[in-house]
């Protein structure tokens, strides 16, 4: 073989290991995404189709993640084990389910008596928040993006009316995240129930009541059928936001361009469904009461001991929690810094 054939066969070696590696960089990304929320659920079931579908589209086709319905792959709840054990490739779902693992990541998706999606998000993206989620997930293998926001959420659905929170000491019902904390600490038994999980649950009276999430999602699952009173203020979830899971090895194995186009369909997922659940409460709201609902605000009176239960449950739970104490001083110090905007740029 001679310097020149020895040089040709050199160059197309080269050549195709360029070629090689161009081709892996453009390989197209086909993920099977578990949603928690089934596609005829207004908003959130809305938004994990409406993101599916986004990430195709900006992409041209290029990064895909399939919708799967709730219980397709894995139960809803198990989400969090099924992207880090490999069984699913991403998780359309909210920090809230992973609380049976994690008490403290409910922070990430909702704070009772906590600010609007603005500021809330400001926490996250400006004031250290996604640093700690990004720590906390990362010591399990796992990672996520920010997927989803929507507006304030109902108190709860209950079968007859309640004239003081007094009354539900000794009540099952179904409650979320941090929220149920303070239910717990003012007698509430609480239990977490996936969505479609709740109307069987209160249909054979495991449980006596329920919240759940807006007027939108609620008159999806049909609560209007067995309890007739929704109370207001949802003091518990004035915002949501959501996420899609991923395990951080797979996350990190992604190009930039991959990357990008999650982040970019992400984004636009939250704008679209934190516009969309503002504007659809009103015809959802008028719908309910033609079913027979009746709704109602909790006195000022009950709110006040929902929040000194709230308080004192931040209390206990960052003495015994160092994980907790740790995400509500950064909480607290960015709402304390903001409260100079929040005073003076808002009206009260």
């Amino acid at each position: 073989m001679n310097f020149k054939t020895s040089l040709l066969i050199g160059a197309a070696a080269v050549a195709a290991t360029s070629l090689l590696a161009v081709t892996s960089h453009a390989k197209n990304l086909r993920w099977k995404m578990q949603s928690t929320w089934g596609s005829q659920v207004a908003i959130n079931g809305e938004s994990a189709v409406y993101f599916s579908n986004k990430v195709k589209e900006i992409s041209d086709g290029k990064v895909q993640l399939r919708f799967h319905e709730p219980n397709a792959l894995v139960p809803s709840l198990e989400v969090w084990d099924a992207v880090k054990n490999g069984s699913v490739d991403a998780g359309y779902t909210t920090p809230g389910y992973h609380a049976g693992k994690i008490p403290a990541v409910s922070y990430f998706t909702a704070v009772p008596f906590g600010p609007g999606a603005t500021e809330y998000l400001g926490w996250f993206e400006y004031g250290g928040g996604k640093q700690l989620k990004d720590e906390i997930y990362g010591e399990y293998g796992l990672y996520s993006v920010n997927c989803l926001a929507h507006a304030p959420e109902t108190a709860g659905w209950f079968r007859k009316r309640i004239n003081s929170v007094d009354e539900l000491k000794g009540m099952k019902m179904r409650f979320f995240g941090l929220g149920a904390m303070v239910m717990n600490k003012i007698g509430v038994s609480t239990q977490l129930l996936a969505g479609g999980d709740i109307y069987p649950a209160l249909e054979k009276g495991v449980i006596d009541a329920t919240e759940f999430s807006m007027p939108t999602h609620d008159l999806s699952y049909g609560f209007y059928q067995l309890a007739k009173f929704n109370y207001f203020p949802g003091w518990h979830q004035q915002t949501s936001v959501s996420e899609l899971l991923m395990s951080l090895k797979a996350w990190q194995g992604l190009t930039k361009y991959q990357q990008s186009m999650i982040n970019t369909a992400c984004r636009d997922t939250m704008f679209w469904a934190l516009v969309r659940s503002d504007a659809k409460q009103v015809p959802a709201m008028r719908e309910l009461e033609k079913k027979g609902v009746t709704f109602v605000r909790w006195k000022d009176e009950d709110l006040a001991k929902l929040r000194k239960a709230w308080d004192e449950v931040v209390k206990e739970k960052s003495a015994s929690d160092p994980l907790f104490a740790k995400i509500t001083k950064s909480y607290n110090a960015f709402r304390e810094d903001y409260s100079i905007w929040a005073k003076n740029a808002y009206l009260n």
